[in-house]
């Protein structure tokens, strides 16, 4: 881990409020959830596969994988976010393997490689990306999926300018308050998906999460036509140009 790297222990609280619950959060999970869908039924059904949640936070996606029967161990180096993995797992009577250490010091606790390797969300808030895939990578199974996802970089370029904030986009899109949701380090789509070439990786399938959602001008009708917005992020979720205007982009990829 880089001293660098975010720790959400101090925001733990709005992390949840923030991100789970809303519309956004809503969204997000169903895409995500669509496209782990999707690897999952490769495996044969009702035989349990191993996964590995990489940064997995609250938990949300660790228990509901946990709840279809599969083996799941989940790390986070936020301890007060992994408390509250415990504690939902411990409230659905799941069984869960947490873990609290970096994704890069994962190596110093379990010797295992898994089926499926999911980190969601976290790429952005690392100084050495690099670093965080190869460590990914360790722990996948040669046979086995990567399910990564990324805060997309033209998305907050894009929201920004539309905004008409043209200091923070004249200055780098740099962060003013360290203590917030918005991540440290925005990636470049043509970026992430080199890396993962170069680690050997064939990416198998590119998603587009948030398309439309973030760029509402109404923000109310995220509320009011809910389910109409959800069809059409479903629809033109891995359609260009909308894929690469997404506030995040899911990757799902295999060893070569």
């Amino acid at each position: 881990m880089n001293k660098q790297d975010r720790n959400f222990d101090d925001i733990s609280n709005k992390f949840a409020q923030n991100i789970y619950g809303t519309t956004k959060g809503k969204i997000r999970e169903a895409i995500v959830w669509q496209e782990l869908e999707k690897i999952l039924a490769i495996y044969p059904p009702n035989k349990p596969i191993t996964i590995l949640d990489a940064g997995g936070g609250q938990g949300q996606i660790a228990c509901r994988l946990a709840k279809l029967g599969h083996q799941v161990t989940l790390c986070d180096i936020s301890e007060q976010m992994l408390e509250r993995a415990k504690q939902k797992a411990l409230t659905e009577n799941l069984t869960i393997n947490c873990l609290c250490c970096s994704i890069q010091q994962l190596d110093s606790l379990i010797n295992q490689q898994f089926d499926l390797v999911i980190c969601h969300a976290v790429l952005e808030w690392v100084a050495e990306p690099i670093e965080l895939i190869t460590s990914l990578k360790k722990h996948l199974k040669p046979d086995g999926h990567l399910s990564l996802m990324f805060y997309n970089y033209h998305a907050l370029l894009f929201k920004t300018v539309t905004l008409g904030n043209f200091g923070y986009t004249q200055a780098g899109l740099a962060k003013r308050k360290k203590k917030t949701l918005s991540p440290d380090y925005p990636r470049i789509p043509n970026d992430v998906y080199q890396w993962l070439i170069q680690a050997n990786f064939t990416i198998l399938q590119k998603t587009g999460i948030r398309i439309f959602h973030d760029y509402l001008t109404n923000k109310s009708k995220a509320d009011t036509h809910f389910e109409q917005l959800l069809e059409l992020e479903q629809k033109y979720c891995q359609t260009e140009p909308y894929l690469h205007l997404a506030r995040y982009i899911l990757v799902t990829a295999k060893i070569k």
